[in-house]
């Protein structure tokens, strides 16, 4: 994968197919190449939307980044909130709505940016064909459709977010089949920006691995990831953080996904917090017990880091406020032969 698979970024929002082209999307062949058509066509799947609110500023070291699985975003000024406690100047999301009845129709990533005073590219893994689960539909109070249908990834930052864009990981259609009950177009991605920092510029990169495969097929979407990011980036530091999704096909044995192998012959360092904290636990939509499992890192290449930690994902009334927890990493400052000049990103269209 190269930088020809980056998908360029947009300041207005992105439009959603209509109620009714998205009533006739299910009714399509359930078939790969029906899919990967499918996405090619769709404008939404190809963009980012990057809206920047308010005066920003310049970062600086110690940088306190933050990743986080949302699962959906239920509880968009209680995570916000819970964001603001960290301090932390870059938030990566994953599993973010924007206009899906499950939500109230909010564009959560962008609420949680307004609310933190950052700005906010977001991009969308997956166009939703329904409401969710039943637990899901149970939360729809009555609305029947989704405005929108989007569920992805976003990168907010207090700093300004430059040449922000999307990798798309797969579309071969794993949620595009009809023995699904979360009827789907789209495929795991990833959304790429760079932020002034330091004097230098870092590259920051929220991602969300597929959970129904095995290690070695998240390993490939890792060396896809790592190759686009390297052309985009050059000689930056780069952070990647989200649910990689490890352990998933082996019980939880996370040391034995190949990703990890992956990640370090590309120069990267692994930071997750103590090893024997996990990150799932219960929530509203998923009470039954956690499983012991440690799905969230992240990924780091020419930079230093201090500490990273797991945080617990509840509001201040004990609410949980995903099913998993978020993750912490302190950055504080260059290592390695990471650069100080800015690189001239390569991106497929000017933004």
């Amino acid at each position: 994968m190269t930088t020809s698979m980056l998908k360029p970024a947009q300041p207005a929002a992105l439009a959603a197919p209509t109620l009714a082209e998205r009533a006739a999307f299910r009714t399509l062949e359930k078939s790969e190449a029906v899919h990967r058509k499918l996405i090619a066509d769709l404008a939404c799947m190809n963009r980012v939307e990057a809206r920047v609110e308010g005066p920003l500023q310049d970062l600086a070291f110690p940088l306190t980044v933050a990743a986080w699985n949302l699962e959906r975003g239920l509880f968009v000024e209680a995570s916000a909130d819970l964001l603001a406690d960290q301090r932390a100047g870059v938030v990566l999301l994953s599993e973010v709505d924007d206009g899906m009845a499950r939500t109230g129709q909010r564009a959560v990533a962008q609420d949680i940016a307004l609310r933190l005073g950052q700005g906010c590219a977001f991009g969308v893994e997956f166009l939703e064909l329904g409401l969710g689960s039943k637990r899901e539909q149970a939360l729809c109070g009555g609305d029947a459709t989704n405005d929108k249908g989007f569920h992805g990834n976003a990168v907010l930052a207090a700093a300004p977010l430059l040449a922000p864009a999307m990798i798309r990981l797969d579309a071969h259609g794993h949620w595009f089949n009809a023995d699904t009950d979360q009827p789907r177009v789209g495929g795991r991605c990833a959304v790429i920006a760079t932020v002034p920092a330091g004097g230098t510029a870092v590259v920051v990169v929220s991602v969300h691995l597929e959970s129904r495969s095995d290690g070695a097929y998240r390993a490939r979407q890792v060396e896809d990831l790592l190759a686009c990011v390297d052309g985009y980036a050059g000689d930056l530091p780069v952070i990647v953080g989200g649910d990689l999704n490890t352990g998933n096909a082996t019980g939880g044995d996370f040391e034995h996904e190949p990703l990890f192998t992956v990640a370090a012959a590309a120069g990267y360092d692994r930071h997750g917090g103590a090893l024997d904290r996990m990150t799932l636990r219960s929530s509203r939509l998923s009470p039954e017990p956690p499983r012991a499992y440690k799905l969230d890192w992240f990924l780091t290449r020419g930079l230093a880091v201090g500490e990273s930690r797991v945080v617990d994902a509840v509001g201040p009334d004990g609410t949980p406020l995903s099913d998993h927890e978020m993750i912490v990493v302190e950055v504080v400052g260059l290592a390695g032969a990471a650069t100080t000049q800015q690189h001239e990103l390569v991106m497929p269209e000017a933004y």
